[in-house]
């Protein structure tokens, strides 16, 4: 049971600290009698130029995760949406399946975390057979992310790692710089497009080249948040943030 605010479900979205993009865009997703708790993964800004900083900045993450669940898990949320990603991807189907099971025994609640929130997306267009995508990652966790759409049966054609120095930096990323990207990603060859990479904001530009090459583009933000929902059973139609939230 809710509140007189979240009448229906009371969402925990967990970030790290340093994400500035996942709250405004999470809160743009959220229908009437639902609301959404914000609990941060705290972690410093670190200056990554090299794979193995990239490791060692995700583990940071995943190793303050746990902490971030048990201070939401105070104000006795209905369900976690996990808004940070790359540790999601690691491992493959397994390595995700794990680490989503040590976060929800801590919470005692269900929880959406992006690995397994894009590929249900991808699996509800239906048809989508290869794909490609775009991080703001270090190629060592582009890797990761390859093997587990690949695990999960979709065949990647290319993919694109930003390498953003700092986890502030990603947020910074202009549609501008990313509209190139995504034509460099696409093609005949490539059925769908995902973006990973939480504090990439991509929800409307994903919007923008959905319509514009008429294939599924999912904005990792826009998946997880749309798994969350459906996992709690709210089936709302929201316009204008694409087609996954408006049709699935």
């Amino acid at each position: 049971m809710g509140d007189v605010l979240g009448w229906r479900k009371l969402m925990g979205v967990i970030a790290p600290s340093t994400n500035t993009t996942v709250q405004p865009d999470m809160e743009r997703m959220r229908p009437v009698g639902v609301t959404n708790h914000f609990s941060r993964i705290y972690v410093e800004d670190p200056l990554a130029l090299s794979n193995e900083d990239f490791l060692v900045g995700t583990q940071a993450i995943s190793d303050a995760t746990l902490d971030a669940v048990r201070s939401v898990m105070t104000a006795k949320v209905d369900y976690l949406v996990l808004g940070m990603s790359a540790v999601t991807f690691y491992g493959g189907i397994e390595g995700s399946k794990k680490w989503k099971a040590n976060v929800e025994a801590v919470a005692g609640v269900g929880a959406s975390t992006g690995a397994e929130s894009v590929a249900a997306a991808l699996k509800a267009y239906g048809g989508v057979k290869t794909v490609s995508f775009v991080s703001p990652y270090y190629p060592v966790a582009n890797a990761e992310v390859r093997r587990f759409l690949e695990e999960s049966g979709f065949e990647v054609k290319r993919d694109k790692p930003l390498q953003c120095k700092r986890w502030t930096d990603i947020a910074k990323v202009s549609p501008d710089e990313l509209r190139p990207v995504l034509d460099e990603l696409d093609g005949d060859d490539v059925d769908a497009i995902v973006q990973v990479g939480t504090n990439l904001s991509m929800v409307d530009l994903a919007v923008e080249y959905e319509n514009k090459l008429s294939k599924p583009v999912i904005a990792i933000n826009t998946a997880t948040y749309w798994h969350g929902l459906r996992a709690c059973g709210i089936h709302d139609k929201i316009d204008g943030l694409g087609r996954l939230l408006k049709e699935f």
